[in-house]
């Protein structure tokens, strides 16, 4: 049975709750985003120290992947029955239960448990990425892109933070005679933690549940057991996810890779990611104002020509041009960043209240596919043919997002001008 308000207690401020509900969720970003730095970090190296073998380095980002999909079902059905507090908290619990348990399997020296650990460890990540619906869910439809965007956002300072402690995260374990690269997993377990409970005390009134109490628009009102199929608008929003996932993972992981081809240091390729991350993140808000002003459907189109063009720029870049190598990932990180906020207000405006976070959960399992197949399938591409031309086509596959979103706009007014009829 749906939660309700009590009838006697009156009725909070929705816009106050709205702004302790994204102070929260900014305080819990930060601290996941410093969660998320060991798996991006060191998970591979560890791998490779503990099976002394080099060629499975990419099995954690594998495992990691695997278990952020699986989680991201789990959490969007807790959200959906539970709420938004119980739902991100359990994904940012298990991720640190997964972190200490890779401490665990270092110190052990045992890769089963390793890969177990890191299994669970991708269900951080999954609460990191979902609670920018969470911060969605009491805003108005206007305001919705904005919202999303500040949650986003607040990643970025945890993201960069955490290599930073790299280092004495490293001392730290050395002086706890751990494995030196299990540092970053004992910062992260610690993290995720805090992530958790900061949403366990804080986040109330849980904006999921108090959002199912307010007068809803007609997509959020529509019945729980509606057979319909999902609606155009919904269908693109998944299309812009995935493909600006899909796209941003194979060409961010070949890159590196290229650079070390042409001749460039491991310092070099790393202040490249290093600008691709921040161009992946801190444009959210202004990536927010946008959809909210030109709406959705302008801004797929955006998305999809910024990925063409840095699809384009990367395959044009000579290999040892550093500066337009660079250009080509900052434009990858900033139509990444438009498609995320572009696709995530799509897909909450186009569900329904009662049905929305097990639907936010499974376009998320979409997500994480997309990217590992896209990691897998650059290495395949490039190994076959080149960057370059991996680059094109990655190029070509975004730019399906714009007319996805004009077909699916066209049929969303012929069947709003039927119905008026």
């Amino acid at each position: 049975m749906p939660r309700t308000l009590s009838t006697t207690t009156p009725a909070p401020a929705i816009p106050a709750v709205q702004k302790r509900t994204l102070t929260v969720l900014l305080v819990s970003q930060i601290l996941s985003g410093v969660g998320l730095a060991a798996g991006v970090t060191v998970a591979g190296l560890l791998a490779g120290q503990m099976l002394h073998n080099t060629s499975l380095t990419g099995l954690p980002i594998a495992l990691l992947t695997a278990g952020s999909a699986g989680a991201a079902v789990v959490i969007g059905r807790v959200s959906q029955r539970l709420g938004r507090r119980p739902g991100l908290a359990a994904g940012y619990l298990t991720g640190a239960l997964g972190g200490a348990g890779v401490v665990v399997a270092a110190a052990l020296a045992s890769p089963a448990l390793l890969f177990l650990s890191l299994f669970l460890y991708g269900a951080g990540t999954t609460s990191n990425l979902q609670a920018r619906y969470a911060g969605a869910d009491l805003a108005a439809p206007h305001q919705r892109a904005r919202a999303t965007s500040t949650v986003i956002v607040a990643t970025t300072a945890g993201g960069i933070a955490g290599p930073l402690l790299a280092t004495p995260a490293g001392h730290l374990a050395t002086a706890l005679r751990l494995p030196e690269l299990t540092g970053l997993f004992l910062l992260s377990t610690v993290a995720f933690t805090l992530a958790a409970l900061t949403l366990l005390v804080w986040l109330r009134p849980d904006p999921l549940l108090l959002a199912r109490t307010l007068p809803a628009t007609p997509a959020e009102g529509a019945p729980a057991n509606s057979s319909s199929r999902p609606g155009p608008g919904l269908i693109v929003g998944v299309v812009v996810l995935v493909l600006s996932q899909l796209v941003m993972v194979a060409v961010m992981t070949m890159t590196p890779i290229h650079m070390h081809a042409h001749g460039f240091g491991t310092a070099a390729s790393g202040l490249v990611i290093a600008l691709h991350t921040g161009s992946m993140y801190l444009p959210s808000p202004l990536a927010g104002r946008l959809v909210d002003r030109f709406g959705a459907t302008a801004m797929s189109v955006v998305t999809a020509g910024t990925l063409l063009a840095a699809g384009v720029a990367a395959a044009l870049a000579p290999g040892h041009s550093f500066p337009l190598i660079t250009l080509a990932l900052v434009l990858l990180g900033l139509g990444w960043s438009f498609g995320l906020v572009t696709g995530t207000a799509i897909v909450t405006n186009s569900t329904s209240l009662a049905t929305r976070a097990k639907t936010q959960g499974l376009v998320d399992v979409a997500i994480a596919i997309a990217g590992a197949v896209g990691g897998l399938a650059s290495g395949i591409v490039v190994a076959f043919a080149s960057y370059p031309i991996l680059a094109v086509l990655c190029g070509i596959l975004a730019s399906v997002a714009a007319p996805a979103a004009i077909v699916a706009a066209r049929k969303s007014s012929a069947r709003a001008s039927g119905s008026a009829r």
